[in-house]
């Protein structure tokens, strides 16, 4: 049986409720159980801070793990401030209208369940989308369109599941203006990846970059869960989900083209580059040229919008290292300078470069160069060619055609090689893209405002040593065991033509001549 009160300690209620949303909350407000249906809301430690926090700051930042209570303590947050200010302006947005529209049932919830004699505030209108109480205070769900919020001014903000919301970039540049005139702003969400806004804001929370107060809240965060919970709870989750839902990881969250358990192995090889150079010290070296090694110099041209770079890749062919890696924004001329000298300092490599519209300038400007060792492959079939064979082939072009077909192959490639650990990198630059590479409706690409160009530049590299070099390899030595036939016949095969320049007697004495004289007959299949 409910405690009746006395006008005078109903008063103090009222003022000590308005004063504290913590006891609040604590005393009056009711959540509904799954199990237990209509109960109390009794506040554990880390939900009372949150609640100071709020207070405390302007724009809060939560990065959570699942089941927590997070969103029903955010609900009735703002249910306490509707009730005990007048005229505040609240908008919920979310990934999902439906998301966004559950947190509003929860202020609805919270304040129909109240005591009568505490609901100084009443509903007067009531939706699907929104209610607004007689005190001028409302609260409304919306989508994530790009005119959410615009035209109003807003007391609170709160952003639910801000990792999901595509597009959060764009459309905090609208909302935050609506916050101008003092508004709060309140986004929690698991992790989902990295590069994303709310990755961007809280991240740059904790270095005290921008405004908004960071709290992270893994599962340990809440006193009933132990060891065992956890063992029980992730039995049948994969890592990514554990990451995601549990320990609030963000590196290890996501839907990453590149898994982030091998993205965690790559990291700790990332080192400093030993030198810095070219003419705007970007040309990262970690490994100088040995002429016990075979290089492989593959290339990506900037569109020329200014919104991505021109970058290259040095890579050791035996092993798949990278020694050397380019990014830069800079005119195709003086790009495939950068490639020919690039090129030359690692013994005149095969060098591979993307010939889009951009790169047919480039590819123009090493020929004008001589570069000697040009990439070249098959309009068709993308198969590897060698520069004397396309020379004599129609359908023959030089670089490497990247399309909707080729793409997906290449990107496969590299996941595979990078899966199988068969590449050695060591750059930050070349990993923060994997980070942010990620499935977009079933396509591979960069997340919105990062780039995925080192990455295209690895990927063909891998296609090629992989597919178009490994072919080649396989013709070649197809070649040698033909020749190698043709030499151990009785018969001596003489194809001199008297008085050309070199003739020589070719008599051979023995087996060893026969395959001296089949080098030098047929260059053409021991070529590469």
């Amino acid at each position: 049986m409910p405690i009746k009160l006395t006008k005078q300690e109903i008063m103090k209620e009222i003022v000590r409720c308005g004063k504290k949303p913590e006891y609040f909350i604590h005393t009056y407000a009711k959540i509904t159980h799954p199990l237990k249906g209509l109960i109390p809301f009794h506040l554990y430690d880390f939900q009372e801070k949150l609640l100071e926090d709020f207070e405390d700051h302007r724009f809060n930042v939560i990065l959570k793990a699942r089941q927590l209570g997070i969103s029903t303590i955010t609900a009735a947050y703002v249910a306490w401030m509707m009730m005990f200010h007048r005229e505040k302006n609240v908008l919920v947005i979310a990934t999902k209208f439906s998301t966004a529209s559950n947190l509003v049932k929860k202020v609805k919830a919270i304040i129909k369940n109240l005591p009568d004699w505490l609901k100084i505030s009443t509903v007067d209108i009531d939706n699907r989308t929104s209610f607004v109480l007689s005190n001028g205070s409302q609260i409304k769900a919306s989508s994530t369109s790009g005119d959410a919020g615009r035209s109003e001014a807003l007391s609170l903000l709160v952003i639910d599941e801000a990792a999901h919301v595509e597009g959060l970039d764009e459309l905090w540049m609208g909302l935050y203006p609506t916050l101008s005139t003092g508004g709060r702003c309140i986004a929690l969400s698991t992790p989902n990846g990295v590069g994303n806004w709310f990755h961007k804001i809280y991240t740059e929370s904790e270095n005290k970059a921008n405004d908004f107060y960071p709290t992270k809240l893994p599962w340990q965060a809440h006193p009933d869960r132990d060891v065992q919970w956890f063992e029980k709870e992730t039995r049948n989750m994969s890592r990514r989900e554990i990451a995601q839902e549990l320990e609030c990881n963000f590196n290890m969250s996501g839907e990453t083209v590149f898994d982030p358990e091998d993205l965690a192995i790559l990291q700790e090889k990332v080192k400093d580059p030993r030198y810095r150079t070219g003419f705007d010290r970007n040309l990262w070296i970690w490994e100088e040229y040995s002429a016990e090694s075979t290089y492989l110099i593959s290339a990506d041209v900037a569109r020329g919008d200014g919104k991505d770079y021109s970058v290259c890749l040095v890579f050791k062919l035996e092993t798949m290292e990278i020694v050397a890696e380019y990014q830069g924004k800079c005119t195709p001329d003086i790009f495939s300078r950068v490639l020919h000298d690039v090129g030359q300092e690692y013994g005149n490599g095969l060098l591979v470069v993307e010939n889009n519209s951009v790169g047919y300038a480039v590819l123009d400007k090493l020929k004008e160069m001589r570069y000697p060792n040009l990439y070249h492959s098959v309009k068709s079939t993308h198969e590897f060619v060698e520069e004397y064979q396309a020379d004599q082939m129609s359908n023959a072009v030089v670089g490497f055609s990247t399309t909707s077909k080729t793409r997906p192959l290449i990107v496969a490639k590299m996941e595979e090689f990078v899966r199988n650990n068969l590449i050695k990198l060591y750059s930050s630059r070349l990993l923060g893209e994997m980070r942010t590479f990620i499935w977009n409706n079933g396509k591979a690409e960069a997340m919105r405002s990062y780039n995925d160009d080192l990455i295209m530049a690895c990927a063909v590299a891998c296609w090629v040593r992989d597919t178009a070099l490994a072919s080649n390899k396989r013709d070649l030595e197809y070649s040698r065991a033909f020749i190698g036939s043709i030499t151990k016949t009785s018969s001596e095969l003489d194809t001199r033509i008297n008085g050309m320049v070199g003739t020589r007697n070719l008599k051979l004495t023995d087996e060893m001549n026969k395959q001296a004289r089949a080098n030098e007959q047929f260059p053409w299949l021991f070529k590469g």
